[in-house]
């Protein structure tokens, strides 16, 4: 089986550096890391420093956090880039850095050493937390060699099987992303194993049917066109011998997925199969959060916490 091509390939780290480079240009943001003392995290924050991306208030064991920062010949820490406050646990580190960003003491969460569970419950919290009453969701911009766009897949870490409304949000809150990067007018193909509607096959109905709400406005600032399968979603040449036209059908932006584990399996596929570049973000709380996995690379990290920062909300 030939591999499709969308577009002339392009260099490596091309299209998510622009993110950085983006980022840079942008106001000085804060960014709250819950439980900062891991060395992957470390090392992002202090590449993010070298080029002065952000400020940071780091949560967590002071000591391994100084001593992780003197590992990699860190300068003096100067109050007006980092700030280091102690913690004894991590359900502590993700308290505080939530409030601060609560506060408006931060700008942007970004998840070190720390349970995912035990970060988004605290995200949750009714009382201090970053809950604005839409759903929260996970979308990961990939640079793919021999892709000449950033491809996002939405939703593949927090809602297990999205239902339509679920979904409405999910694409709202992507395409929100898209554009405060520059994507002007994003183009969504929710993704299904075939392209026609099958009654027996839910995410077929919910992809119709997001059509025609965004046809009729109810999705705006964005082309939903589906179902669409993964092929002719991405490539023009799968489109075109398929007999499927349309604005999305082998030029989308934004790949919505019907479950999770769609998703989880189509991320991690990129990453180690294609060896794709990715930053992700969560989006739908108060502000952008960095919540990365353990296994991702410090890059990952960095690219992660340079789209969290283009999307801070001017």
């Amino acid at each position: 089986m030939g591999v499709a091509v969308i577009g002339e390939r392009v260099e490596d780290n091309l299209l998510l550096d622009t993110l950085i480079d983006k980022a840079t240009q942008e106001e000085i943001y804060t960014v709250a890391v819950a439980a900062a003392e891991d060395d992957k995290i470390i090392e992002a924050v202090m590449d993010a420093l070298d080029r002065k991306l952000a400020r940071f208030i780091l949560f967590g064991d002071k000591d391994k956090i100084t001593s992780l920062m003197g590992m990699n010949k860190y300068e003096p820490l100067t109050p007006e880039f980092v700030k280091i406050i102690h913690t004894d646990s991590v359900n502590e580190a993700a308290e505080l850095a939530v409030k601060a960003v609560s506060k408006h003491e931060a700008n942007v969460l970004m998840k070190g050493n720390i349970p995912t569970n035990v970060l988004l419950k605290t995200v949750l919290n009714k009382e201090y937390g970053l809950r604005t009453g839409n759903v929260l969701s996970h979308a990961a911009f990939f640079e793919i060699p021999g892709f000449d766009q950033l491809i996002v897949i939405t939703d593949a870490a927090i809602n297990i099987a999205p239902d339509l409304e679920q979904k409405v949000q999910i694409i709202k809150n992507t395409v929100a992303l898209a554009k405060s990067i520059g994507i002007e007018m994003p183009k969504v193909a929710p993704i299904a194993a075939v392209e026609v509607v099958n009654p027996a096959m839910q995410a077929t109905v919910d992809a119709a049917l997001l059509t025609v709400m965004n046809k009729r406005g109810q999705i705006p600032e964005c082309m939903v066109d589906g179902p669409l399968g993964l092929d002719n979603a991405v490539s023009q040449f799968a489109a075109q011998h398929k007999g499927i036209s349309s604005e999305v059908a082998g030029k989308a932006d934004i790949l919505l997925v019907p479950t999770i584990e769609v998703g989880n399996v189509l991320y991690k596929s990129l990453i180690y199969f294609a060896k794709a570049k990715v930053g992700a973000v969560i989006a739908g709380a108060k502000a952008p959060i960095v919540l990365t996995s353990r296994a991702d690379s410090a890059e990952s990290k960095l690219y992660s916490l340079a789209l969290a920062l283009s999307c801070v909300k001017k």
